[in-house]
């Protein structure tokens, strides 16, 4: 199996890409951290992937909340030792609709979740990622992450600067062997899609 025995932290784990994820990684054999705020969803993947025979474990994490962070990855190191991978899936829609009328707060928490959530894990994961010199970060940049689209404009801006923000990391520990890339998987019929 390609991730045998490594450690996977997967934002947004509880439905959707996320979940897909997770089991597509238990499947190859990693041991899972799953991350959303929903602990029912998150314990519905954790139980998928323990029949796949890989060890979940379920951590309810608000990913715009920094001392959140912290804790989630203290208890994935203090359970695994280690991570090895961080998927930051987690994301909203935002506000659809002109910009002069979206609601502000709305719209500023797409930036919070989609943008600083993955920020905040990032330099949550990478103090131990950048001491062992090993590490895998994939940032999900939505396809709003290439091109704008009209009546998106919180979502769009969000993903493109996760681009960016991995553009940079990446060029930051180009020295290293901690990787960092950005995945852009196109517009999926999930509850996410639903939402909008």
């Amino acid at each position: 199996m390609k991730l045998d025995g490594l450690v996977a932290v997967i934002t947004g784990a509880g439905r959707g890409i996320g979940q897909a994820i997770a089991l597509a990684y238990a499947k190859e054999g990693a041991r899972l951290a799953l991350v959303a705020r929903n602990t029912v969803e998150l314990e519905s993947t954790a139980g998928q992937a323990r029949d796949l025979g890989v060890p979940a474990c379920v951590i309810p994490t608000d990913v715009t909340d920094q001392l959140q962070i912290d804790q989630m990855v203290e208890q994935v190191i203090d359970q695994y030792s280690v991570i090895d991978i961080l998927v930051n899936n987690a994301g909203v829609p935002g506000p659809v609709g002109a910009l002069q009328e979206n609601n502000p707060a709305y719209w500023i928490q797409t930036i919070q979740v989609n943008l600083i959530g993955t920020y905040l894990c990032c330099r949550a994961v990478l103090p131990a990622m950048v001491e062992r010199n090993q590490g895998t970060i994939i940032n999900l940049s939505g396809g709003g992450g290439l091109s704008a689209s009209p009546h998106m404009s919180a979502y769009c801006s969000s993903k493109a600067a996760v681009v960016r923000l991995t553009e940079g990391l990446a060029m930051e520990l180009a020295q290293t062997n901690v990787h960092v890339n950005a995945l852009g998987p196109g517009t999926i019929h999930t509850r996410m899609l639903e939402e909008i």
